[in-house]
């Protein structure tokens, strides 16, 4: 009898072992295209050179103005302390940063009303990015802040960062959705159409809540940048043509 025991328990510890195994073999949260990506964190812009950003607002809702102002998060830190709490990409951690984007709005009456903060030209994303992020001083007002993207293709999309009901600085993150087959959705690459970078920033598109919607309000933005696949790049063998002709 106790043979027979003995023989179950090991073959059960047999198969939870094999059942473990093939779990972790086939797992999909493993992700195997794992082993095929390069993430990095890259600066798309620091908001310190004039004219590189507009603004404007229907002319019926109100008066808008924009411009750079000194400060940002974490300002009154020291300049190396400041670059360590945000964290500055190794690409820029020697560039100034010392400025600010800031944005006037003065309505002339409630409503539903948005207003645009754009590039003078649109920022182009290497590789293929996974999440965009900013820093925003939104002066705790239920205005909502959304991200302007073309794909590819040249398709528009807008993507939902959050409120702005808080105090100070935050950072605020969205991620880029997957298409599904490459041809719906936000489109990033296509082997079909040569090389051209996958995403482009436009800007931002910021919705008012009509209860706040009123006088002046004033944000600020600092510190965009993205977390972008560059494995198809940084792997490029050297003498491999350029599909850019």
């Amino acid at each position: 009898m106790k043979k027979i025991v003995a023989l179950f328990i090991a073959l059960a510890v047999f198969t939870a072992a094999f059942a473990q195994q093939s779990m972790y073999v086939n797992d999909p949260s493993t992700d195997a295209d794992s082993a095929h990506q390069s993430l990095r964190e890259i600066s798309l812009d620091l908001f310190e050179r004039e004219g590189s950003w507009n603004c404007r607002i229907s002319p019926d809702a109100g008066i808008i103005a924009g411009r750079l102002f000194d400060g940002g998060p974490f300002s009154d830190l020291t300049p190396d302390e400041r670059a360590a709490e945000i964290k500055l990409p190794e690409e820029v951690k020697d560039s100034p940063n010392t400025k600010v984007y800031g944005v006037k709005i003065e309505f002339f009456h409630r409503g539903v009303n948005s207003f645009f903060i754009t590039a003078a030209r649109p920022i182009p994303i290497e590789g293929i990015a996974k999440t965009v992020s900013v820093w925003v001083a939104g002066r705790n007002q239920a205005h909502s802040l959304s991200l302007l993207v073309q794909d590819y293709f040249g398709n528009s999309f807008e993507l939902y960062m959050g409120s702005l009901a808080f105090s100070g600085w935050r950072k605020m993150t969205v991620t880029i959705p997957v298409s599904p087959d490459g041809k719906r959705g936000i489109v990033q690459q296509s082997p079909y159409w040569g090389e051209r970078p996958g995403l482009r920033i436009v800007g931002f598109r910021v919705d008012c809540d009509p209860e706040t919607a009123f006088g002046q309000y004033f944000m600020y933005l600092d510190d965009l940048r993205a977390v972008t696949d560059l494995y198809s790049i940084e792997n490029l063998d050297g003498d491999d043509p350029s599909d850019n002709w």
